[in-house]
């Protein structure tokens, strides 16, 4: 091998967002003139840099070149240890390629976002919004999501409650609203809410939403049963302060029929007989033998009559 490398350092630690500088020293130890070209590999090589590109060397002399890393502050740039390569391609030598590696650490940073799908629900009974919680960083996120609002007006159901978000990923969250009072009659009402996405060791996400609470019955729906309501009782109370005769065919018969049962005029009480006097005593009737028949009573006046008629 015709050629001497080193990195200095040969490990680096970088912060996404921000870059670090690794120097590459390479050391002609042929013969001849050879060039050398520098190519980046690896995954870190989309953030690498190699100034100068190319490097021209004599014999025995030794050259520099420096390595920019700077990762971006997205999950691409996945955090922890990543290995990397510079290829050394030399012009004289093409077979002679060399492979220098090192290691670069790329620091972890969180950064999740969340989103209401829709912001503004409505319903009368409840409201189901969805939340879509995205890590933008670059590890694993755990978060938890919780529901409240002033006044504690509604209640919160959240599938699931934890989440586990990979970098790069998204989660989403099915949540139920319920009011805790139901508005039959009356105009909607608006209800602000606030789901929090919590994480250990970071204050909460906070995402805000309304909940639009609407009536049981129509707001003309209730106008209409009061109007009705109104009108009703304002009948009952004619009706009660008027109090009208009703008369019926069947009162009027029953008159009628009285009056034709009634004794006739010429039957006055005078003439009528005394109860006392028009019921004879009613006498038992003693059974005669037979062969005996009772002497006929004179039938002229008591004066001409034989007072002593024989037996």
């Amino acid at each position: 091998m015709s050629l001497w490398t080193s990195l200095e350092p040969a490990s680096a630690t970088v912060d996404p967002g921000s870059s670090t500088r690794v120097r590459l020293r390479v050391r002609n130890t042929g013969d001849v003139v050879d060039e050398y070209r520098f190519e980046p590999v690896g995954d870190v090589a989309p953030w690498t840099t190699v100034e100068p590109q190319t490097l021209r060397l004599y014999p025995g002399t030794t050259g520099t070149v420096e390595l920019t890393f700077a990762p971006p502050r997205t999950s691409d740039a996945v955090a922890g240890p990543n290995p990397y390569a510079v290829r050394i391609l030399p012009t004289e030598h093409p077979d002679a390629v060399t492979v220098p590696e090192g290691n670069l650490t790329i620091t972890a940073f969180t950064e999740v976002r969340a989103e209401l799908v829709p912001p503004t629900v409505k319903g009368r009974f409840r409201g189901r919004p969805r939340l879509a919680v995205d890590n933008l960083g670059n590890t694993k996120v755990t978060a938890s999501i919780a529901g409240s609002d002033h006044g504690d007006h509604l209640s919160y159901e959240v599938r699931p409650g934890t989440v586990r978000i990979e970098p790069g990923r998204a989660a989403f969250v099915e949540t139920t609203l319920k009011p805790k009072r139901i508005i039959w009659f009356g105009a909607k009402e608006e209800r602000p809410y606030t789901l929090a996405v919590r994480r250990s060791g970071v204050d909460p996400t906070e995402i805000e939403g309304t909940y639009v609470q609407r009536g049981f019955l129509p707001r003309w729906l209730a106008t209409f049963f009061g109007i009705f309501l109104a009108l009703a009782i304002a009948f009952v109370m004619i009706w009660i302060a008027y109090k009208p005769q009703v008369r019926t065919s069947a009162t009027e018969q029953t008159e009628q029929a009285g009056v034709a049962l009634a004794p006739s005029p010429s039957a006055t009480p005078e003439t009528l007989p005394s109860s006392a006097e028009s019921a004879p005593v009613e006498q038992p009737q003693v059974q005669q033998p037979p062969g005996t028949q009772e002497p006929e009573k004179d039938k002229g006046d008591g004066d001409g009559g034989d007072k002593g008629g024989g037996g």
